[in-house]
Parts: C-alpha cells; sequence; structure tokens
C-alpha cells in the first residue's frame, strides 16, 4: 500500500493559507485590506503572556499547554496572511507590525 509523503512544513496553518489564496498564491485585494487590519486584541496577548510564563515554570495543564499551542498556530496563520496580504497590496512592512 502506498503511502503519501508530507512535506514537514504542511499544517493546518500553510493549508488554510494556500485555500484563502487564488492560483497565484495571491489573496483578493479586499480580504487582503481586511487581514491587514486584524490584530491580536489586548485581553489575548494578556492570556498569552501568562501561558508561556507559566510554561517557564512548568505550571501548565493538558489542556493550557493545548491552550497555548493553539495561541501559538493562530498567530501564526495570522502573520503568514499578513505577509500574504503586504504582497498583494504591495505594502511595506513596518517595524512594530501589531499582530
Amino acid at each position: 500500500m502506498a503511502t503519501a509523503t508530507r512535506d514537514a512544513s504542511e499544517n493546518e496553518v500553510t493549508i488554510l493559507a494556500r485555500i484563502l489564496g487564488n492560483e497565484n498564491g495571491q489573496l483578493p485585494k479586499d480580504l487582503a485590506r481586511y487581514i491587514l487590519d486584524l490584530h491580536v486584541s489586548e485581553r489575548d496577548k494578556t492570556r498569552m503572556h501568562d501561558l508561556a510564563v507559566r510554561n517557564q515554570d512548568e505550571s501548565l495543564s493538558p489542556a493550557e499547554k493545548e491552550e497555548m499551542h493553539a495561541y501559538g498556530k493562530a498567530t501564526t496563520l495570522l502573520s503568514i496572511l499578513k505577509s500574504k496580504a503586504r504582497r498583494t497590496l504591495g505594502v511595506k512592512l513596518q517595524n512594530h507590525p501589531k499582530t
């Protein structure tokens, strides 16, 4: 039975980023503008910081570790999508982008 080889970089983040794009890998311009306006809320930033600090102390429950990883995946996806959006619109990266 043949097994499909999987690129090590293929995960839900890269797959979803590809789904949202078109055949050329670019996002529709209206979607690109919308994505560039997205950001992580202060509440979520505070929660991510709390999880990260407590993770260093190895005091996270298994559910909190999953939550921490979910935040990592979500913010990675947002970063990838913002990069695609900037390329679509020809926007240069600012010094300190809000994720």
